[in-house]
């Protein structure tokens, strides 16, 4: 995700959750009232104008939890259900940033090895010259995944001749079919690293694609497959793929449709430019099986998972770690629940999160670029409502 939550979010985000708080929801409430309420805000994200589809999945082992709710039609009329696979964008990054950690736990590397000890020279020359310094070689996993490497985004960056960046040609070039490495090239050539490896935060879909490379050149397999093999056929995860690069294990309904603002691209090919930053298909309960198992420690080791959940400052209320976003309610508005989420968002408006102190999962899509404030501030009053029960 972009850099969308900017402070002025988070203060109509405060003032959203103060109106719940001082409403008549200030009660404690039973899981029936809650559910109630939260059909309530659900259809109401499907009134507004910009969304035509949306999906919610909640679940709680402890409070015996397990609520799915979807709605929308197709453009040709046809009847969105929760069967109805949506993309999931960055999301995707907490499944790369898992593969490493999987391949830590293998001792097949480490988060602070140089990059360049598993990427090819054709990659490294020239990767990150900044104030006529060569930093390339000095790049760590660990710069990649928590977005610390200085490296430009080669979505949304300016380049440097003003010519247009890839988030721009994905539109006027739609059928376009993008390679890993020409967006690592097309980010070495048009943009300019911002600040020396290790010192700043920058989030970038480029180092992300490192860390795809990454994990086919240790595992010698593709990202796709090593997602299936480690992750998918585990998991149950059936209806879980990588957007034009696998198939589903199981037979699976047809993509929801993802909107930019007006604009209906989810059969654009240059999609493909989104690879192991968040190129994953996905749904609600496919997602909540990968972040129960994940948070259980079943996936990775115990210490593993903690060095994942290293956080630094992203932005008001926010922190990053190793392919995991935390929101901490408090530092966004004091008066909000001791609560925090854990897990990730997408520009289209998905999420991924777990809330660990009322034992509560979340995941879905508004699958509208120009609406993913909106599904933070319902993730939160829905979570105000659960920690009334």
């Amino acid at each position: 995700m972009r850099n969308i939550f900017v402070h002025i979010i988070w203060v109509l985000l405060a003032i959203t959750i103060t109106s719940l708080l001082f409403s008549g929801c200030t009660n404690r409430m039973s899981l029936e009232e809650i559910h109630s309420k939260t059909e309530e805000y659900f259809s109401d994200e499907l009134q507004k104008k910009h969304i035509h589809n949306a999906f919610l999945t909640i679940y709680s082992p402890s409070k015996e939890i397990d609520w799915t709710f979807s709605g929308g039609h197709f453009a040709d009329g046809r009847e969105v259900t929760a069967s109805n696979p949506f993309y999931t964008a960055s999301i995707g990054k907490t499944f790369t940033a898992t593969a490493i950690a999987l391949l830590v736990d293998q001792q097949k590397l480490s988060f602070n090895d140089p990059i360049n000890m598993y990427l090819p020279d054709s990659v490294m020359l020239n990767l990150h010259h900044f104030k006529g310094i060569d930093y390339s070689h000095e790049i760590t996993i660990a710069h990649l995944l928590q977005h610390t490497s200085g490296l430009p985004d080669y979505f949304e960056d300016s380049t440097i001749d003003g010519s247009t960046n890839v988030m721009e040609l994905l539109f006027s070039n739609p059928d376009k079919y993008w390679y890993p490495t020409e967006t690592i090239e097309f980010a070495k050539t048009k943009m300019k690293p911002l600040f020396k490896p290790g010192t700043d935060y920058h989030y970038t879909d480029t180092e992300y694609v490192l860390l795809g490379l990454i994990i086919e050149k240790v595992s010698s397999t593709a990202l796709h497959h090593f997602f299936r093999e480690h992750f998918f056929i585990p998991l149950n995860m059936k209806y879980s793929y990588m957007l034009y690069r696998s198939k589903a294990i199981n037979q699976t309904a047809m993509l929801s449709e993802i909107f930019v603002g007006d604009n209906e691209v989810s059969g654009m090919k240059s999609l493909s430019a989104d690879w192991a930053g968040g190129g994953l298909v996905s749904t609600g309960a496919d997602l909540i099986r990968f972040q129960e198992t994940l948070f259980s420690g079943k996936i990775v080791k115990g210490n593993t998972l903690a060095a994942m959940q290293q956080w630094i400052p992203e932005t008001y209320g926010m922190e990053y770690g190793y392919g995991l976003r935390r929101i901490v309610f408090k530092e966004l508005f004091p008066i909000l629940p001791d609560l925090t989420l854990i897990g990730h968002s997408g520009i289209t408006g998905s999420f991924m999160y777990y809330c660990p102190e009322i034992d509560v999962y979340l995941s879905g899509t508004l699958n509208q670029t120009d609406e993913v404030k909106e599904s933070v501030k319902l993730l939160v009053k829905i979570l105000v409502l659960l920690n009334k029960n």
